[in-house]
């Protein structure tokens, strides 16, 4: 890709972020833009570019004040769901559905629960994405409403024909888990025929563990040398995203993009592993009901 059109993508992603009110994230493709046109030699225009670049970067200054007094939580509409699937969803994914998979998760990392439930349903069709959808669906129940709700949506599951038993018998030890996660005691049927299932695929990837929480003993900060507990809100395979409270300052600047938590714990409804793992991503939600919240992912990276 030459010069010229790096620029413009830049420039393009900066509007998008802008858009969804990814307003650091703007900031940032403007300020590369920016490096770019001031060492390309094929601009003629090239400072009344960077005048226009200029002017943007004044205007979200202008706009972070405004987010950072104002006490409002919109929800985000349709086509700016759009833009959040696209502008996050994982670009190593190559299948359609695993990408399809990545923007849904993204949209409930980002609050959008209505929408990710629309999306998580659609996947359901999909044999090899069944059963993490499912899991998906009834984290955002949770989310959104209460356990009833994630209970009557597996009731449902169980009459359904396209769930076989081994899917079912996994998304009922998951959902056991997740309820007890939440201190919710619920009678769930056993499935006394798992592992004798005709045609099961043992050598399958499957059955990756789900983490419903973590722990790390902190290496800076005022928290530095005691394990800090947090909820996984969302994971995919070896990738778990947390929430953290906007108005916890120190425990989100201990957290940094790239670096390496050597220190943690890891908390399943079948074991506690201790392993490392590298922030993948720390991004600020500025907009919908999570907004001023920061989603943090980590790659388990050993264990």
């Amino acid at each position: 890709m030459n010069i010229v059109k790096q620029i413009k993508k830049l420039l393009k992603e900066a509007e998008l972020y802008q858009d969804q009110g990814l307003l650091n994230e703007a900031r940032e493709s403007y300020l590369r833009a920016a490096g770019l046109i001031k060492t390309s030699d094929q601009l003629k225009n090239s400072q009344n570019l960077l005048k226009g670049i200029t002017r943007k970067i004044k205007s979200l200054k202008k706009e972070v004040s405004s987010f950072e007094s104002s006490p409002v939580t919109p929800s985000v509409p349709t086509d700016q769901q759009d833009v959040i699937k696209k502008l996050f969803s994982f670009g190593a994914q190559t299948k359609e559905e695993d990408v399809d998979l990545d923007g849904s998760i993204i949209l409930a990392k980002f609050g959008q629960y209505e929408r990710a439930l629309e999306e998580f349903s659609l996947l359901l069709k999909t044999d090899a994405l069944r059963v993490v959808a499912a899991k998906n669906i009834l984290r955002c129940h949770i989310a959104i409403s209460t356990a009833e709700d994630a209970i009557r949506q597996f009731q449902e599951w169980e009459t359904d024909d396209n769930f076989s038993p081994d899917q079912l018998e996994k998304v009922r030890f998951f959902l056991k888990g997740l309820l007890k996660k939440h201190g919710v005691e619920a009678e769930l049927p056993e499935e006394e025929i798992l592992g004798d299932i005709p045609g099961r695929d043992e050598t399958a990837e499957e059955d990756i563990i789900d983490i419903s929480s973590i722990g790390i003993t902190m290496e800076k900060g005022p928290n530095k040398g005691k394990l800090i507990e947090l909820d996984v809100s969302f994971q995919t395979g070896n990738v778990i995203s947390l929430l953290i409270s906007g108005k916890d300052k120190a425990l989100i600047d201990a957290f940094t993009e790239g670096s390496t938590l050597k220190s943690m714990q890891f908390y399943s409804p079948i074991a506690m592993f201790q392993g490392s793992g590298i922030v993948k991503a720390k991004t600020q939600i500025s907009s919908g009901p999570k907004r001023g919240d920061f989603s943090v992912d980590i790659k388990i990276t050993s264990s």
